[in-house]
């Protein structure tokens, strides 16, 4: 148990269940990002989709990241906390009209276009606002990404991007497009990868299909390849920042850059999963006839990864110093699924004991809900604490 990193105390006279999130370990991951993407001269542009908490996205902003959004929402937070408008990039297979005009009317870097259909309507859209709009297209690479099926976005057939066979025919419209100006090649095969060989697969593909483009008059000056690093959901005390120095040394080692052309990342998880923090209070102590339950005061209306893609994440007893005990650790939700571990070994846990549930800085407070008529959480810093 790592009591300590907490300000236990503090928690207390705090309404559960809330989001505390450590600035400082947030800072230095950025720093880290940040020297790493030096070192090659890349680009990273932060996933808003992870965590789109404003105070989060304003300390990710100031430190000089772009915003990758997914919607025209995103586009608007992003703005709202600083980003520069030259280094917003729009994704998303369903974009509005109304978020595509958002981003052509704030001029965005660019628009990752992931479909004809699609493309034919940002045109569209720019032309009535007399402008030209920078498109990266969307490509899968039919790459395994090797991570869970629900987060897997790289494959032939997807509701994500442009499968390479149906590329030439995207190009052939594409030129006849006015107001559209090709900006280059976007990926992103999947998320929480931990197998680096995905990455080094992706470089190759990446590769061929730049080589293809250029047999075809195209210049290739930025590639994407988007994010999906991992993090150490098991050990987040001991590796509280991703391996990021290996990571990009895999595109700096197997990329056939060309001169001047630009690589551009999109990463999230890797950037803020590991500073948030779920806590909750213990509502009960339920006995079975064969085990027993924590029943805590949050549930996947808080963190919805263990309900939805069987995730794990470390759960720690923040007040009990006592012997463990095997507990399925559970929520108010009245659905089967709000279950967030079975059988985890636990400090002995008692009525009112403050339990922490470690990573939740991506996607948890940002895919919140209010189901069962629940509020919608507080989030606490580690700076303003």
């Amino acid at each position: 148990m790592t009591k300590g990193i907490f300000p236990t105390d503090k928690f207390k006279s705090l309404r559960t269940p809330f989001y505390y999130y450590n600035i400082e370990l947030l800072r230095q991951t950025l720093d880290i990002v940040n020297e790493q993407t030096a070192r090659y001269g890349y680009q990273e542009h932060y996933a808003v989709k992870a965590n789109a908490n404003p105070r989060i996205l304003s300390l990710i902003a100031q430190k000089g990241l772009g915003a990758d959004c997914v919607s025209g929402g995103e586009v608007q937070a992003a703005l709202d906390a600083g980003f520069p408008a030259n280094k917003i990039f729009f994704a998303g297979v369903g974009k509005a009209d109304w978020e595509i005009r958002l981003g052509l009317e704030h001029d965005i870097a660019c628009f990752n276009v992931e479909s004809l259909a699609e493309l034919y309507v940002v045109n569209e859209l720019a032309a009535a606002q007399g402008k030209t709009a920078t498109v990266a297209l969307r490509i899968n690479p039919n790459v395994d990404a090797h991570t869970h099926a629900k987060i897997t976005t790289g494959l032939q057939e997807s509701k994500f991007g442009i499968t390479a066979g149906l590329l030439p025919g995207v190009l052939k419209a594409m030129a006849g497009m006015k107001h559209v100006r090709f900006f280059g090649i976007h990926f992103h095969i999947g998320s929480q990868i931990t197998d680096l060989s995905a990455f080094r697969d992706l470089c190759i593909r990446a590769n061929e299909l730049q080589g293809e483009l250029e047999t075809r008059g195209l210049t290739v000056a930025n590639l994407n390849f988007g994010g999906g690093l991992g993090i150490d959901y098991h050990h987040p005390n001991h590796l509280p920042v991703p391996d990021f120095e290996n990571y990009f040394s895999v595109f700096h080692q197997l990329v056939s850059r060309r001169p001047g052309q630009q690589i551009h990342f999109e990463l999230g998880r890797a950037v803020v999963g590991q500073c948030g923090t779920l806590i909750a209070k213990t509502l009960y102590i339920k006995e079975g006839e064969a085990k027993k339950f924590v029943i805590l005061d949050a549930g996947f209306t808080e963190l919805i990864r263990p309900a939805m893609y069987d995730a794990y994440h470390r759960i720690e007893n923040l007040t009990s110093d006592e012997a463990v005990e095997p507990y399925d650790v559970a929520g108010p939700i009245c659905e089967s699924s709000d279950v967030f571990a079975r059988a985890r070994e636990l400090n002995r846990v008692r009525r009112n004991d403050l339990i922490a549930i470690r990573s939740a800085g991506a996607y948890g407070e940002v895919m919140a809900s209010q189901y069962n008529g629940r509020r919608l959480p507080e989030a606490f810093f580690s700076d303003l604490l």
